[in-house]
């Protein structure tokens, strides 16, 4: 297995938010912690300095490069809150219903992978739980054995 440059840490994920200077940033990250528990049933674990994650998995990718990462997850950057919802990445269909939920969850950006937000005020958090809860069932079915 591949060691891919984020790996799992011992840091606590509630030193870290608590470590936060922004304080709306320190609450929406204490928001966001308590959704993605109440979604996956997970306990987190820090990424990396700065990705907080709920569950992990191992994949082999067509290239044969073997990978250890996060189920989802988010990062409270200092712009912007990133979400890691592998779900839609490692699943065409996935993939298509988050876009068709991406468009009533209100103001944001997107990566591959990621979705990008400024502020949870721009956002409908019942949607991110819908996007949540999707991302980490489709996990769930392709990669059954873990997290």
């Amino acid at each position: 297995m591949s060691d891919a440059k984020t790996q799992p840490t011992d840091v606590s994920p509630a030193t870290f938010i608590e470590a936060i200077d922004h304080e709306r940033k320190r609450e929406e990250a204490k928001t966001l912690d308590a959704l993605f528990r109440k979604v996956t049933g997970q306990e987190p674990v820090m990424w990396g300095p700065s990705i907080i994650g709920y569950g992990d998995y191992r994949t082999t990718y067509d290239s044969g490069r073997e990978v250890h990462w996060l189920r989802t997850g988010f990062s409270p950057r200092k712009a912007k809150h990133s979400f890691y919802f592998m779900g839609g990445y490692c699943d065409e269909a996935t993939g298509k219903l988050r876009d068709a939920q991406l468009t009533r969850l209100g103001k944001h950006t997107t990566g591959a992978s990621c979705v990008y937000v400024n502020k949870l005020a721009d956002i409908d958090l019942d949607v991110l739980e819908e996007i949540i809860a999707e991302d980490w069932n489709t996990m769930s079915r392709l990669y059954p054995s873990e997290g």
